[in-house]
């Protein structure tokens, strides 16, 4: 396993340092710094990132933070194409059914990693938890 798309529930237990979850984020950065995995992103999560982390920090801290994040991961296109699948997919929740096609878009992807995988049980990828993904990578 070497190409996850990380949920951004997964992204903020990392950049805000949610505890309890904050250690398996991290440890999955920790193996995208290391190479041992490529994260893939959407690029509407930075700004749901954004308006979290800047409950909490100042406007240029939290810019510093997502310029790390865009560093450390590969940014996927929310094209007109993924809108159109995500308005017309069976998903309660139309930020993850955006993640899911974006997703769906990479045609190496191993997985979505998440800590709700009920958001994603019609997914035809295969879903993670963070611990799961990591018992995957470490084996």
């Amino acid at each position: 396993m070497k190409h996850l798309f990380v949920d951004t529930n997964v992204l903020i237990d990392f950049l805000a340092n949610r505890k309890p979850f904050s250690l398996e984020a991290a440890t999955l950065f920790n193996f995208a710094l290391q190479k041992r995995l490529t994260i893939y992103v959407a690029a509407v999560s930075f700004n749901n990132i954004y308006y979290i982390l800047r409950q909490s920090c100042s406007h240029s801290d939290t810019l510093h933070i997502l310029s790390e994040l865009e560093e450390w991961t590969t940014t996927v296109d929310v094209s007109k194409e993924v809108i159109k699948k995500s308005l017309q997919s069976d998903f309660k929740d139309f930020e993850d059914a955006i993640q899911y096609h974006c997703a769906k878009t990479i045609k190496k992807i191993d997985g979505i990693v998440t800590r709700n995988r009920k958001d994603f049980k019609t997914s035809t990828l295969a879903v993670f938890t963070p611990k799961e993904a990591l018992s995957l990578i470490e084996s």
